[in-house]
């Protein structure tokens, strides 16, 4: 995935570096089942942003979020998590309310089993 056109120092050039390093922390969390233990790579990918954080040149920095995009792709997680109440999680939709049925509906569901 290449580095959207985005200036460099703009507002959407630091909105865009933030949306990576949230997309970073939160790969890396699918990795991970205790937060002790996953919160020494975020220290790590902190440490990584961190240190280019006073690249200047725009082609130097294209060239840094290229390759942090880069690195984000290989890290993902195959199977990632899902929250269980979110769509696709352990619970979504486990326990749907029963439809209701009209009147009619109902009349019919009687006659059709005292008819039987």
């Amino acid at each position: 995935m290449s580095t959207p056109a985005v200036s460099p120092f703009s507002v959407a050039h630091k909105r865009y570096v933030q949306h990576l390093y949230r997309r970073a922390l939160k790969g890396s969390l699918d990795w991970y089942v205790r937060r002790d233990l996953w919160r020494n790579k975020a220290i790590e990918i902190r440490v990584q942003f961190e240190r280019n954080r006073d690249v200047k040149d725009p082609r130097a920095v294209a060239a840094l979020l290229n390759e942090a995009e880069k690195e984000v792709q290989r890290l993902s997680h195959p199977d990632p998590y899902k929250p269980s109440l979110f769509p696709d999680g352990t619970k979504w939709e486990r326990n749907v309310p029963p439809r209701m049925f009209t009147q009619e509906e109902k009349a019919a569901a009687i006659d059709a089993f005292h008819n039987h």
